[in-house]
């Protein structure tokens, strides 16, 4: 595969402070990649650099080859973006939000028409062409957020939070066009806080926190970091049994919530294990669950538990 998407060493400063420290990583042509982070991890600067709104302190990024700067209307082309804010006029219609935006890019005519049409009913909109935005629900917003970074035919499409805030039905509906747009050659690049849309879209995961990208690897990979996790609570003293697991090698004991969460490899051979030495040290059992690895607990792995504002 060829990267699409180079950042090499990019590093942003506003001041003393540091929002990105030599972040680097490649984006294949055809790629899914997930761009993960708390609150203030530095995703948005990131993402505003791609997106040649603001230029790095340090480092640089490439599309197809050309470096980026702010500015850069080359680059703009070959780049879509669907903000966490909506970038839509609520006087217009959703035709004519469309059509405007796409002739800021030189389209018109026919092949304009076409394309707006065509956009309109992949997300659901083409009853409610010519009705006002500012009319529409928070979804169809989103929805035509969507089609609005769309509508020049963009390359790479980066998408910061699209379905925060909307209706079951408008987040399937965008998901689903998401996924239809990458089969079709479309490079993702994906930034959320619903973790079973990275799981269940991107192939690739970054994971920044701090301005610092703290890991990057194939979803596969990262899930494989962590163990899985037996969850033992007990009716009464549970020391025999502490002691006996504590004895058995690969298994990390701790004591957390009233409980015991043990934590090993295979989490379904651990559980024939802790069976059996509940019964054998006959500790009376109150609740016995195993808890799978995942990219969620990855994440918190990896940044921390605390709420970050």
């Amino acid at each position: 595969m060829s990267a699409l998407l180079e950042v090499a060493a990019v590093s942003k400063s506003y001041g003393a402070l540091r929002a990105l420290e030599s972040v680097s990583f490649r984006v294949d042509s055809g790629d899914r990649f997930g761009l993960l982070g708390p609150n203030g991890a530095g995703k948005t600067t990131l993402l505003s650099i791609l997106s040649c709104l603001l230029d790095p302190s340090g480092g640089e990024v490439r599309i197809a080859g050309r470096v980026v700067r702010p500015g850069d209307q080359a680059i703009r082309r070959l780049v879509g973006i669907v903000p966490q804010e909506l970038a839509i006029y609520d006087a217009l219609t959703a035709r004519e939000n469309l059509t405007f935006f796409g002739e800021l890019f030189g389209l018109g005519g026919a092949m304009l028409r076409e394309r707006v049409q065509r956009l309109l009913k992949a997300v659901g909109l083409d009853s409610r062409a010519d009705s006002r935005a500012g009319i529409f629900s928070g979804g169809m917003k989103r929805r035509l957020n969507l089609a609005v970074s769309l509508v020049h035919g963009p390359q790479l499409l980066l998408l910061d939070e699209p379905t925060v805030g909307v209706d079951p039905q408008s987040r399937n509906l965008i998901f689903e066009e998401v996924q239809r747009l990458n089969r079709e050659g479309l490079t993702i690049i994906y930034t959320t806080h619903y973790m079973e849309e990275v799981e269940a879209l991107c192939n690739r995961v970054g994971i920044i926190d701090r301005g610092k990208l703290v890991a990057c690897d194939t979803l596969d990979n990262l899930i494989r970091r962590m163990p899985g996790v037996v969850r033992v609570e007990v009716d009464g003293s549970a020391d025999a049994l502490i002691a006996r697991l504590r004895e058995v090698p690969g298994f990390a004991v701790t004591l957390a919530d009233g409980g015991l969460d043990i934590a090993a490899d295979d989490p379904r051979a651990a559980l024939v294990r802790v069976v059996n030495l509940v019964q054998e040290t006959n500790t009376p059992l109150a609740h016995l669950e195993t808890r799978e690895p995942n990219l969620e607990r990855v994440f918190l792995h990896l940044t921390g538990r605390e709420l970050r504002d």
